[in-house]
Formats: C-alpha cells, sequence, structure tokens
C-alpha cells in the first residue's frame, strides 16, 4: 500500500510541474510564479532520484513528463545564439545608490564596448565619479533624477520621463528619454526604474511597479520614431503579468537566461534591454560590481 501512495505522490507531483510550466500564460500567480518558472526544473532530478531510490518504474517515466516541459520552455536557452549579426550594444545597470566603486563599475560595463549604457541608483552625489570614469568616446550623456544615460552617439530631445505612481512623491524620478543619431537612423532610447516589489501581510505589493508599467507603456505607444531601445531595472520578469503592457509592445532575447539579481545568487533576469523595430539578438550577464545587481549587456540589429 506504500509502495503504491508513494507512486502516486510521485506521478502527482511530476504532473503538477509539468502543469505550471505549459500553463503559466494563463494559471494565477502570474506575478510569483514566472520568476519561479526556470528553477521547477530541479524537480526532475528530484523525482528521478526518489523514483530510483524507491524502485518506481511509473515514477521515472512520470519525470520525463515536466523534463519534456521544461526544455519545450526553455530548452533553447541552452544554446545561446552569439554569433548572430549585430549592429549596436547596449548594457543595462542598477549601480546601487551605495556603490563604493564608481570607477570599477564603468570599466566593468565598458568591456562589453557598448554604443550605449544606462544606470539606474545613481545619485546627484555619485554622478561626477561616474562621468570622471567615462572616456571622451562617451562624450554624450543625460542624467535624469537617478537614471542616466551615456553614449557613443550624439544626444536630443533628452528629458526626463514620468513613470511616477501616483502616490509617490514628486521628487521620485526615475524615467528618461533621449533620441540617439546613430549611423544607422535615430532611436527613442528610454531609461526607466520601475518601483521594487514590497512583500507584506497583504500581498507582493507589486500595484506601484504595476502602475508605472502602464505609464511606461503608454509613453511607448505614443512614441513617433520607429526605433526604440528600453534600458531600465523593470523589477520584474518578461513573463510577469504586470509587465505585460511593456512587452507587448517591444521585443527581447530570450535566447539566454541572463539572471541579474540578487548578484549573490542570481534566480531572475529584472534588469532588461527591449526594443521595437530592432532586433535584440542576445542578452548577457557582465561580471559583478560593486552593486547587489549583475550588468546586463545585449546585441541589437537594425
Amino acid at each position: 500500500m506504500a509502495g503504491r501512495v508513494g507512486r502516486w505522490v510521485i506521478l502527482s507531483a511530476a504532473v503538477l510541474v509539468t502543469v505550471l510550466l505549459v500553463a503559466h500564460p494563463v494559471l494565477p500567480g502570474g506575478r510569483l510564479l514566472p520568476t519561479l518558472l526556470p528553477w521547477l526544473g530541479l524537480a526532475v532530478p528530484v523525482l528521478l532520484v526518489v523514483g530510483i531510490r524507491r524502485r518506481h518504474r511509473i515514477a521515472l517515466v512520470a519525470a520525463l513528463l515536466p523534463l519534456v516541459a521544461w526544455l519545450g520552455v526553455f530548452g533553447d536557452r541552452l544554446i545561446p545564439d552569439s554569433e548572430a549579426p549585430y549592429d549596436l550594444v547596449a548594457v543595462q545597470h542598477n549601480v546601487s545608490d551605495v556603490n563604493p566603486d564608481p570607477g570599477g563599475t564603468v570599466r566593468t560595463l565598458l568591456a562589453a564596448r557598448p554604443d550605449l549604457v544606462a544606470l539606474e541608483e545613481i545619485t546627484p552625489e555619485a554622478v561626477p565619479a561616474y562621468a570622471a570614469a567615462f572616456p571622451a568616446e562617451y562624450a554624450y550623456r543625460t542624467v535624469h533624477g537617478t537614471v542616466a544615460l551615456w553614449s557613443r552617439h550624439p544626444l536630443s530631445a533628452a528629458a526626463p520621463l514620468d513613470i511616477r505612481p501616483a502616490s509617490f512623491g514628486a521628487d521620485w524620478n526615475r524615467g528618461l528619454r533621449a533620441v540617439a543619431h546613430t549611423p544607422r537612423g535615430d532611436i527613442a532610447v528610454y531609461v526607466a526604474h520601475l518601483p521594487s516589489v514590497r512583500p507584506g501581510l497583504t500581498g507582493l505589493g507589486t500595484a506601484p511597479r504595476d502602475e508605472a508599467a502602464t505609464k511606461l507603456a503608454a509613453a511607448l505607444a505614443a512614441e513617433p520614431i520607429a526605433n526604440v531601445i528600453l534600458l531600465g531595472d523593470l523589477n520584474a520578469t518578461v513573463d510577469d503579468h504586470g509587465l505585460k503592457p511593456v512587452t507587448s509592445r517591444l521585443g527581447t532575447s530570450e535566447s539566454e537566461f541572463a539572471f541579474s539579481f540578487p548578484k549573490a545568487l542570481p534566480v531572475a533576469r529584472i534588469d532588461h534591454v527591449m526594443a521595437r523595430t530592432l532586433t535584440v539578438t542576445s542578452v548577457r550577464t557582465l561580471p559583478e560590481t560593486g552593486s547587489d545587481h549583475l550588468p546586463v549587456a545585449a546585441r541589437l540589429r537594425f
């Protein structure tokens, strides 16, 4: 009897993981489940070990269900296409407002030879240190509130971007828009830092982030320039339902996991490079800096 119960428990667990992987877009939990989704693959070796130890052939076969489902969802990320052609490199990094080494951080970012570098959590006191660390080839920059953009290409029409939730104070300024004039054409570049998720007794506290995402999406929808790049710490994965207003308008590369947060044990990519008209061909993480996030570098093609 115990063996039969054990088999049914293992089979039920395998089916549950499979359903979560395959049907996650329509299941409840659209805030937390997408973050955990890649890690459901860890259930496969657990089920296999239990099946082998208990000599349950049904359990061993059942373990193949979540394995096939996981490979169907994430298998293409195991073979990143780093050789795809590209025209532009963009780097995105939440540098942390307590970063002790702005110079070293900039050197790490520039190793990717980017055309565009977006920073968040850059305090007014730290701006001179970051500015001094960028070489002359990045002569074009704009800083608004706690977000900034450095560029190899001339910038114009730089201005703050209002994505502030209604309940936040007037000093909250975490968005900007500028136009980068590249040899291949003008690009509207957006830099955004959406509010953090604050779990509490009443839930995950995503309402301010979702409100800011909706305002960001409205700005993107009204953008007159065809070529658009969004760089930012969006405090959400691309599968998070709260980010759908943005992800429905812009695309990114899902050819790599590129988990960017937290630095000590990255479990999710919440730092993003997205685009309209341009194609994001790859996204990868860069070595750690003095921040609690890892930088991400993306290649884009016109």
